[in-house]
């Protein structure tokens, strides 16, 4: 997985990773419909379409889709790719599985909107400004037996999400857990994190979380 990644634009990480290995494990027959919100480089898009998966990838930065569409046009996989917030682009439309790799890291700014390319990891006080919106949106796009796989880490409260999830009619869990080293923004924001009591003080590693949520049939 070794996309290009233009400048400003989130290149793949080990978030990335932990979800595409989510999205191997799920048995889609080939010409399932998916969606893959946030798509960056379009790592996790093409993986999906490496399979014989119908992709539609979406990104709320202009780089970061033209970014996809030249990682498209260099493997020569077919991807349908918009620019546009969130879900915004294909209301209307369903899916039999949704990917995400949302902002979910806490930022000392609180809840305005980040700027640049601080948009791709910063998602309000909290971690959450973008997850609880795919929580509350991502059900209703979801064909009968599709599947939402959505990375976050553990410091924006994957409880949470699995109770909103399962709130809104659908089967969730975390699926997949993964420990890493604190990358730059974490040893950044290391003392603020452990100020308002979100990293203990005997943390050293971030943990990475995979939840994955279906709607029944």
């Amino acid at each position: 997985m070794n996309p290009l990644a233009l400048p400003g634009v989130y290149a793949p990480q080990d978030d990335t990773e932990l979800l595409a290995g989510a999205l191997s494990d799920e048995p889609l027959p080939p010409g399932a419909e998916v969606l893959d919100v946030g798509t960056g480089t379009g790592a996790l898009a093409l993986e999906a379409a490496r399979r014989g998966l119908r992709v539609t990838a979406v990104d709320v930065s202009r780089v970061a889709v033209w970014a996809a569409r030249l990682n498209a046009r260099l493997a020569g996989l077919p991807l349908r790719i918009r620019h546009g917030n969130l879900f915004d682009p294909v209301r209307g439309e369903s899916f039999d599985l949704i990917l995400a790799n949302p902002p979910y890291v806490p930022a000392p700014a609180g809840d305005r909107e980040p700027r640049g390319p601080a948009r791709a990891w910063d998602a309000g006080g909290d971690g959450r400004l973008v997850v609880d919106r795919i929580c509350r949106e991502a059900p209703a796009l979801l064909r009968p037996g599709g599947v939402l796989l959505l990375v976050q880490s553990a410091l924006s409260d994957p409880e949470l999400t699995v109770g909103q999830l399962r709130a809104s009619g659908l089967k969730a869990a975390v699926t997949r857990r993964h420990r890493i080293a604190f990358g730059p923004v974490l040893r950044g924001r290391e003392r603020w994190l452990r100020q308002r009591g979100l990293l203990p003080a005997t943390e050293n590693k971030e943990e990475l979380v995979v939840v994955r949520a279906e709607l029944p049939v």
